[in-house]
C-alpha cells in the first residue's frame, strides 16, 4: 500500500525540475549493478578509487551511455572498502544496504534542486568512503516537509552556503565532486529522500544494516519518485 506521502510526490511528479539535465531523446543511461553478483567488482577494484573510477568510466562508455544510476534498496559488496560502513564491534552486523539513487556521470556535473525550500544543512564529511561534501534541503509540498540530501559533491558548493537560506525550484545548488572531495568515490551524486531527519546535520544515514531495512525504507522513500528517470535506462 503507498503511503500518502509518496503519494504527494506521485501528484506533483509533473511539477518537479530534474535534479541532473539528463536528456533521453538524446542520451542514454544505463544500471550500474554493484552487489556481489557483479563478477567485475573485485577486492582490488573496490579498494583502489583510481581502478574503481576507471571501471565506472570504461563500463559506461562500453555501453555508450553517458551516465549510469542505480542503487535504492540495494545490498552493495562495495561498503567493505571504508570502516565507515564496518560494525563496531567484531561480530555486530555491518551496514550494506543502500538508502539513495547514485547517478554517475563526469565530475563538475551541475545539479539543481528539484523543488524550492530551505538549506537545512551541510558539511564536509571527510572520511575515507563518507559523503564528502554534502547538502541537505528541507521543503515543504502540499503541506508535508520532508528532505533531500546530495552527497559527495564539491567542496566549493558548501563554502559559501547559509543554513536557513532559500533556494529556488531548478537553482544550481552544486556539482559532482572530484575524488579528493567527495569521499575518494569515482565522481556521482547520491540522491536520498528523508522523511524524519532527526537530530541530524550535515549528515544522515545513506546505507543501513540489512536488519534494519524495513525501518528506513520506510523513513527514505525510492528517490525516484523525484527523479523520475529509472524509466529511461536502455542498459
Amino acid at each position: 500500500m503507498i503511503s500518502e506521502s509518496v503519494n504527494i510526490f506521485i501528484r506533483n511528479q509533473p511539477s518537479f525540475y530534474p535534479v541532473i539535465k539528463f536528456d533521453p531523446l538524446k542520451e542514454k543511461l544505463m544500471k550500474i549493478n554493484l552487489t556481489a553478483s557483479n563478477p567485475d567488482l573485485t577486492t582490488n577494484v573496490i579498494q583502489d578509487t583510481a581502478l574503481f573510477t576507471a571501471y565506472i568510466e570504461s563500463t559506461l562508455k562500453a555501453k555508450r551511455c553517458k551516465w549510469g544510476i542505480g542503487g535504492y534498496n540495494e545490498h552493495r559488496t562495495i561498503y567493505n572498502r571504508s570502516r565507515v560502513f564496518d560494525a563496531l564491534h567484531a561480530l555486530d552486523e555491518p551496514r550494506r544496504l543502500h538508502l539513495g539513487i547514485d547517478i554517475w556521470g563526469p565530475a563538475g556535473t551541475p545539479v539543481f534542486a528539484p523543488l524550492g525550500g530551505m538549506i537545512h544543512s551541510f558539511a564536509f564529511n571527510n572520511n575515507f568512503g563518507d559523503y564528502g561534501a554534502t547538502i541537505i534541503l528541507l521543503h515543504q509540498l502540499d503541506g508535508f516537509a520532508f528532505y533531500t540530501l546530495y552527497g559527495h559533491m564539491s567542496l566549493r558548493d558548501i563554502q559559501q552556503l547559509n543554513e536557513g537560506g532559500y533556494v529556488i525550484r531548478g537553482q544550481e545548488i552544486g556539482h559532482f565532486g572530484e575524488r579528493h572531495e567527495n569521499g575518494q568515490w569515482p565522481p556521482h551524486l547520491h540522491f536520498q529522500v528523508i522523511f524524519d531527519i532527526g537530530m541530524n546535520e550535515g549528515d544522515y544515514p545513506g546505507v543501513c544494516r540489512y536488519s534494519e531495512r524495513e525501518k528506513y525504507l520506510e523513513n527514505c522513500p525510492d528517490p525516484d519518485y523525484i527523479l523520475q528517470m529509472n524509466r529511461f535506462i536502455t542498459s
